[in-house]
């Protein structure tokens, strides 16, 4: 099994049926077999890493993994059981050329959609577009709070591009995925990098982390709560467990005392005595 990375970090998986499988290694660009023609793409992993990561996706029939994590937005793709595609060939010098090609464009045939949406009036963004490598397709992103209606632009840019047109509704993570950027930690965003999937981050795990709670001051680019407070929630469960929770009474060695604030960090502990005095202890010294 071989993964393979598209444009906007759409991650695929095909079979390789050469017996030779020693010219396929990573970021090597590949021409793949897709359901209407063929695709370009690049090695992204392989073999068990490959298994483990389509395993994962919840799609191991070659599912695109394009269905958005956001709720009121259209449902993650469900498993198939389809057979997965072939790679076709190693990609050539001309094959990497006709790619290029097709990305300068791409950037134009977005702002034509864009300028169709509003002609159409339509309460929806073009995020991106992305051609298939043979032109069989084109394939338009966008975002929009509800269901759009866009049969009309459909025929529309069908009649413009000649060609096959499919729009694709993305939640506000899957955009930032597709189009990459730089986080409020001055490093590019984690689910453009190396995060699997987006999924939903409650205001509760913020609150778990004992984070301010107002949504501007912890969320991404893309205007949801940061990705980030999901997957190091665990470790705050964890560790939150070793200390007495906040406002609980603890006996010390100075008596009874009541626990205001813990550092998971500092593995430290702030206590205030019935007589309104506050002090800092290690969390050793309450341990028995």
């Amino acid at each position: 099994m071989i993964e393979v990375r598209f444009k906007g970090n759409r991650r695929e998986y095909f079979t390789w049926p050469s017996e030779d499988s020693s010219s396929l290694r990573l970021d090597v660009p590949v021409i793949v077999e897709v359901e209407r023609g063929q695709d370009f793409g690049a090695v992204s992993a392989l073999g068990g890493v490959a298994e483990k990561k389509c395993q994962r996706c919840g799609a191991c029939g070659g599912g695109s993994g394009l269905g958005t994590r956001d709720s009121g937005l259209p449902e993650p793709p469900t498993p198939s059981l389809e057979p997965l595609k072939s790679i076709v060939r190693i990609a050539t010098k001309e094959d990497r050329k006709t790619a290029a090609d097709l990305r300068v464009n791409e950037e134009e045939v977005r702002r034509t959609a864009r300028d169709r949406v509003r002609q159409h009036a339509l309460p929806m963004k073009v995020s991106d577009a992305e051609w298939q490598w043979d032109k069989r397709k084109l394939t338009i992103f966008f975002t929009a709070e509800q269901r759009v209606d866009f049969r009309a632009l459909v025929r529309d840019l069908a009649g413009l591009f000649r060609t096959r047109i499919e729009l694709r509704q993305i939640g506000a993570r899957d955009e930032a995925k597709r189009l990459d950027g730089i986080g409020r930690c001055g490093r590019q965003l984690c689910i453009s990098s190396w995060l699997p999937e987006g999924r939903p981050v409650s205001l509760s795990l913020a609150k778990a982390q004992g984070l301010s709670l107002n949504p501007v001051q912890i969320s991404g680019p893309c205007g949801r709560l940061l990705c980030c407070l999901h997957y190091e929630h665990d470790f705050y469960v964890e560790q939150r467990k070793r200390f007495p929770k906040e406002g609980k009474t603890v006996k010390t060695s100075a008596g009874n005392e009541r626990v205001i604030a813990v550092d998971i960090f500092r593995e430290r502990v702030t206590l205030r005595s019935d007589a309104g005095d506050t002090r800092v202890v290690a969390l050793a010294e309450l341990q028995p």
